[in-house]
């Protein structure tokens, strides 16, 4: 089985200084691939300075994640993409137990290993943890982290078990799916994207796991802070075309409700004296509100549709009812 590991880079020299080394220690017979998305530092020249033997792609633009990797696989002869972010130490082995499940398991063709915070490595990270799930109205949770709550790692999550959605910061994926799904969807820029992937394979029969028996740490955030407003505008938008494009049943339902909870949200940041937050979600409506004949062409072309969720609100389950551990759930 030839894995490829695809680390899209976007004026991340310092990033590949401090990470690649791991990657290239802890990876044995697996091509490992640097795919710059129109860096302006001198990431290009550093990579092939130091680390030759490195494949070095070079994107004509910065299209963000979606599209720096489907331009980027278009030039990866592999049976399995790792796409994985620049900000993230690997662990010795952690290639072994995602390809023996692989091997074995003929459907399951996306996974996601075990997330830890590289900064407080007893904790998960923020993106994926132990594995994603998403509620009726599209908010995304984790095992391991619910909104801000972060769980320690205490081996509650040493498994191997089926998810909804696996982190876009280290997600393996069949190249033979990730072309029967036509890759990312390049509207989304960045964030989300990696759950509507999911999504679409899922609605295509194709199972998801987590292999908790590999480890990998993440630092996050690093190209756009958590508390930057452009990825709260992202999150809420690309949430909304995510759910629109996927949900079975009726949507415009689900939508509804969002526009109340997303509402509440809004109302929260004010209050909390973020305006730009509440600004980037009214822009976040405003944009989904004119693209939703492109997305609702979308969604008519996905024919099968799948119950998605186990938790109707998560909103409500964390905020009202206080439950901050997937465990509680």
């Amino acid at each position: 089985m030839k894995i490829a590991i695809v680390i899209l880079n976007w004026n991340g020299k310092k990033l590949l200084q401090q990470f690649l080394p791991s990657v290239i220690q802890h990876s044995q017979g697996a091509d490992i691939y640097v795919a710059d998305n129109a860096s302006t530092d001198d990431s290009i020249a550093f990579v092939k300075t130091n680390y030759p033997n490195i494949k070095l792609i070079q994107n004509q633009s910065n299209g963000g994640y979606a599209k720096g990797y489907n331009d980027a696989l278009k030039h990866v002869k592999a049976d399995v993409y790792c796409l994985l972010n620049s900000d993230i130490e690997v662990t010795a082995n952690w290639l072994t137990p995602i390809i023996n499940t692989l091997k074995t398991e003929a459907n399951t063709s996306i996974i996601q290993p075990k997330i830890l915070d590289y900064k407080n490595k007893a904790y998960f990270e923020y993106a994926g943890a132990a594995g994603g799930f998403i509620d009726k109205y599209g908010y995304p949770y984790c095992r391991g982290r619910i909104f801000n709550s972060i769980e320690k790692d205490q081996g509650q999550y040493n498994d191997t078990t089926e998810i909804f959605w696996a982190t876009g910061a280290c997600l393996f994926i069949r190249s033979n799916v990730y072309q029967e799904l036509n890759g990312l969807d390049e509207y989304f820029f960045a964030h989300m994207e990696e759950i509507d992937l999911c999504w679409r394979a899922k609605n295509f029969g194709y199972t998801i796991k987590y292999v908790g028996q590999s480890t990998i740490y993440h630092v996050g955030g690093a190209t756009l802070k958590a508390t930057h407003p452009k990825k709260t505008f992202l999150n809420f938008r690309n949430s909304l075309i995510t759910l629109t494009k996927n949900a079975n049943g009726f949507v415009f339902g689900k939508i509804f409700m969002r526009l109340i909870l997303d509402g509440v949200a809004a109302i929260k940041f004010l209050l909390e004296l973020k305006p730009l937050h509440t600004l980037a979600i009214l822009k976040a409506h405003f944009s989904y509100y004119a693209q939703l004949t492109r997305v609702l062409k979308q969604r008519k072309a996905i024919k099968t549709k799948i119950k998605y969720y186990s938790t109707t609100s998560i909103v409500y389950q964390y905020f009202v009812c206080k439950n901050t551990e997937y465990s509680s759930l």
